[in-house]
């Protein structure tokens, strides 16, 4: 066999790569319609759905590639790069764009450049050498327009101090870690002004943030609590009483330790100061 090379950008010349990914997604599409559902519980579960439908068509061809595998060299050392990086700055909006999705960091971010490695499902984020956090890929909208992905913990020490920003805010939608806040904003909107809404809102995330009622990853006691206690107010049709809920989630004496701190004697400071001396006349 003789190889040859693809022009670039000469589209019929890319057949024998271009015509097994066409059949691997009709594949896929074929399977989802076998499913009866394109709905999956997590990431997890789709990519296993796929690495079925991939075992299946590879084991067709399973001799052939017994024949190959016996000519192939040793895999490399190390494991070849499967990122993209590129380097961002962090602008005064506490984030930055990256094809055509904006991405919040935490604010003491603001004018550093950051290293991003672009996998297909993460972003992993680098200062200098020193790894920072890994934040989950988005997506522009098939419509052109920008995506978001944001952490009210990133914006709401800024918002803490203009809580009307909120109002105008482009990605105000994914900044609610949870429906009830939205459904919390809104109801404030109608039954109150436009200033009294943010600054309730904000201090319900800043209630979150501060006593980690929202974290998904731990699920923490009070972060059932809370949504549950909007959730009866909005059923209710009262608005959250600010100073009950923090009351309610302030920390519990009983948790915080108990140091006991002995001071020293004050005369001590003398014999070493009186000790001192003797050295350097010794």
């Amino acid at each position: 066999m003789t190889p040859t090379r693809n022009n670039r950008g000469i589209a019929h010349e890319n057949g024998s790569l271009e015509g097994p990914h066409g059949h691997l997604k009709r594949a896929i599409e074929d399977g989802l319609l076998m499913r009866g559902s394109r709905d999956f519980e997590d990431l997890v579960a789709y990519r296993r759905f796929v690495d079925e439908i991939v075992g299946r068509i590879n084991a067709r061809t399973a001799k052939r590639i017994d024949i190959e595998r016996a000519c192939l060299t040793p895999l490399p050392a190390r494991r070849m790069t499967d990122y993209e990086e590129v380097t961002k700055r962090v602008t005064s909006s506490g984030g930055f764009l990256l094809r055509k999705v904006f991405y919040t960091v935490p604010s003491r971010l603001i004018g550093h450049n950051l290293r991003v490695r672009l996998y297909d499902d993460r972003l992993d984020l680098f200062l200098g050498a020193t790894a920072l956090m890994t934040l989950p890929r988005g997506r522009a909208s098939k419509s052109g327009s920008h995506g978001h992905v944001v952490s009210y913990h990133h914006v709401i020490h800024s918002l803490r101090k203009k809580p009307f920003a909120l109002l105008g805010l482009i990605y105000r939608d994914q900044l609610f870690p949870r429906q009830v806040y939205a459904d919390m904003f809104v109801a404030l909107l109608d039954q109150t002004c436009e200033r009294t809404a943010c600054r309730v809102t904000v201090a319900l995330l800043a209630l979150a943030h501060d006593q980690g009622c929202v974290a998904p990853e731990a699920h923490l006691r009070c972060d059932g609590e809370l949504a549950a206690q909007l959730e009866e107010d909005l059923r209710q049709n009262r608005l959250p009483d600010l100073p009950a809920l923090k009351a309610l989630f302030a920390p519990s004496n009983g948790s915080l330790p108990e140091v006991a701190v002995r001071l020293g004697d004050l005369s001590a400071y003398d014999r070493l100061l009186q000790n001192a001396g003797e050295g350097v006349a010794a």
